[in-house]
């Protein structure tokens, strides 16, 4: 039986070379997550400005409108 150290028991295997789709699913991956980390930081910019907003405007509140009576059309006769 061969003599085991630790350079012979615990091997890792050589990495495999990258294939094309590898590449390109990589250098995807890096563009989506790059949009979203801008898309999170516009929305988080946005909401703050939208609640400092709405904290510095006095509330309007709005009365409701009375119905009142309907406006009635009127035919005219058909002579």
């Amino acid at each position: 039986m061969a003599e085991l150290t630790k350079t012979t028991a615990f091997t890792t295997p050589d990495p495999r070379p990258q294939t094309p789709m590898d590449k390109i699913t990589r250098a995807a991956t890096e563009i989506i997550d790059g949009e979203t980390k801008q898309r999170q930081v516009k929305t988080a910019r946005l909401r703050k400005a939208r609640l400092d907003r709405e904290a510095g405007a006095p509330v309007k509140t709005v009365a409701p409108k009375s119905k009142g009576a309907r406006a009635k059309t009127r035919l005219k006769a058909i002579t």
